[in-house]
């Protein structure tokens, strides 16, 4: 079973003392591990994920539970549908996805594939908007849903808002795991594509992080220049080159990405 491990700001945070409370970190690591898992768990198999005592999980489950966020039957626990509230708290308050779906909205339209919206989380990339055309149907990406970033169009756009030293110590410290045979897993290579796809201004990504799936992605900027989001296009590899990626994908994105940099403060 995967841990939800505290992130290195979260360490840095227990450490600066009283301000930082225990108890509420705990409890939203449980909570992330039901996402990491999928499926019910016993109170075993969350103590050992999150690095707990069993009476430590236990009183957290109580919570949890009482709190509506939990529900269990005296030996498997769930998440219950009250949890979705904290995500639609998140996409009703972002501005980023309230300037950009309408323009994913047209990307899709114009492209007729799937557009989505993602931003930067640690190490992943994690989707928080997409668009599809009436007749696409895609069952695969959607909210929510986390991808490493050094292998996909939208993490590599992304990372492009770290300078150069920043970016070579972001990517030492990554765990690099391949995801098909065509991931990039060579920190040099993986540190000038990134490199270099700053300066073209855009991603593109064949067969790294899902086969027979390429993608383009572009940054998107706020109003001072920092990169804040990056949306993509994807298709799979039988239906078009990557050629005609950046000949039909990469001006809808780009012109998007401009109509939003004003807008988004």
């Amino acid at each position: 079973m995967p841990r939800v491990k505290r992130t290195a700001a979260e360490e840095d945070a227990r450490r600066e003392g009283p301000e930082f409370i225990e108890s509420l970190d705990r409890g939203l690591r449980v909570l992330q591990l039901f996402g990491a898992d999928h499926r019910p768990m016993t109170l075993s198999d969350i103590a050992k994920a999150a690095n707990l005592p069993r009476a430590t999980a236990r009183r957290i489950l109580i919570t949890l539970e009482r709190g509506g966020f939990v529900a269990g039957d005296g030996k498997l626990f769930s998440l219950t549908p009250k949890v979705l509230a904290l995500a639609s708290a998140f996409l009703s308050s972002s501005q980023t996805v309230a300037v950009m779906q309408p323009m994913i909205d047209r990307v899709a339209s114009e492209t007729k594939e799937v557009c989505s919206l993602a931003i930067l989380d640690g190490d992943e990339a994690i989707f928080i908007a997409r668009a599809s055309p009436a007749r696409v149907f895609s069952a695969g990406i959607d909210i929510g849903y986390r991808l490493p970033s050094f292998c996909t169009s939208v993490g590599r756009a992304l990372l492009g808002r770290l300078s150069n030293e920043e970016l070579s110590a972001a990517i030492a410290r990554m765990p690099l795991k391949a995801q098909t045979p065509f991931t990039v897993l060579d920190r040099d290579v993986l540190l000038a594509t990134i490199i270099t796809d700053r300066s073209k201004g855009y991603s593109l990504v064949d067969q790294e992080a899902e086969d027979g799936f390429r993608s383009i992605a572009v940054p998107v900027h706020r109003y001072d220049g920092l990169i804040v989001a990056a949306i993509n296009v994807g298709a799979h590899v039988d239906r078009i080159s990557t050629g005609e990626m950046i000949d039909r994908f990469l001006p809808p994105l780009k012109a998007a990405a401009a109509a939003a940099q004003p807008l988004l403060f």
